[in-house]
């Protein structure tokens, strides 16, 4: 069984935990995710299955897309909604729609963050989240990321009262914390925030539409027709320049030979080498030797 299995991840379960599930349900141990999602997080997590573990980190590496919710007013210990209070202050004057696309514009871009002491980063060999239940706070290195569209998904023309919460959209890099974004929107705005909703739309090229339940794939399992759930490597791919090779070329590539770069080779990518609509593997050109390309990973060798 080869392929991704995009699910439609449910709200109480982490990452690991559906990898687990899945593992169970398929029978085989070979699942891997592609992009952490938190317990709280719905949406869309495509699972890699058999040989396309080998691909995941390339899934997890493209761009994600996310629908969440910033509530202004206070701010948290997890920056969302299931920490606790920090620093609290009612909204005493009016927020306008300007002044919120305004800074929503000013995070577009590449952006600084620090992750939050609740995060799997690892900082001298500990994941912060265990220094973060212990009850200690670290320094911990901040890094950059590149929102490259932020945009406010409601119609109104002022915020007022105690506390008041809005919905926006997200397509960011890797590595992006949406929880630490709403916080720094709430700072911008000149108050404490949190994030109070977020479901992840799209992971690559796979979007809601294109997602399972748990209850699905058991049914597809159930009545033998799980491997039609499965898409192909490929689509995991999609966002990488392909090269079209013949049989005679695909043979050497499922060998791992290293060939004199072409003159059309795309610079400074990684190419998907493809023979009839299979992906073979994914090439680079040679860091130290010029002018020659050699696999990062064969993808099918047997």
């Amino acid at each position: 069984m080869n392929g991704i299995l995009p699910l439609w991840k449910p709200r109480g379960m982490t990452s690991h935990d559906c990898v687990f599930k899945i593992r169970k349900i398929l029978r085989t141990k070979k699942v891997g995710h592609t992009g952490t999602l938190d317990p709280e997080v719905t949406g869309v997590l495509p699972l890699c299955i058999g040989r396309a573990t080998k691909i995941a980190s390339y899934i997890t590496e493209s761009g994600k897309t996310y629908e969440g919710e910033v509530t202004l007013g206070y701010s948290t210990t997890t920056e969302d909604a299931w920490g606790e209070k920090v620093e609290e202050k009612k909204l005493d004057r009016k927020i306008t729609r300007e002044e919120v696309l305004k800074v929503l514009k000013d995070l577009t871009g590449e952006i600084v963050q620090t992750p939050p002491m609740y995060s799997a980063v690892k900082v001298n060999g500990k994941r912060l989240y265990e220094y973060a239940r212990e009850g200690k706070v670290i320094e911990r290195p901040s890094r950059k990321v590149t929102i490259y569209d932020l945009e406010l998904l409601e119609q109104w023309d002022e915020l007022s009262g105690d506390q008041q919460s809005f919905s926006f959209r997200v397509s960011c890099s890797k590595g992006t914390y949406v929880r630490t974004l709403a916080v720094q929107i709430g700072e911008k705005l000149g108050y404490p925030a949190h994030m109070s909703k977020l479901t992840r739309t799209r992971s690559a090229s796979f979007t809601q539409k294109d997602c399972y339940t748990f209850e699905q794939i058991e049914e597809a399992v159930k009545n033998n027709y799980v491997h039609s759930l499965l898409k192909p490597l490929e689509d995991g791919l999609s966002h990488l320049p392909k090269w079209e090779i013949s049989d005679t070329v695909a043979e050497k590539v499922k060998n791992g030979a290293r060939f004199d770069k072409p003159e059309e080779w795309p610079e400074g990518e990684e190419v998907v080498m493809s023979y009839e609509n299979t992906s073979i593997a994914i090439y680079q050109e040679h860091p130290t030797k010029q002018g020659i390309i050699k696999p990062v990973k064969v993808l099918f060798n047997d």
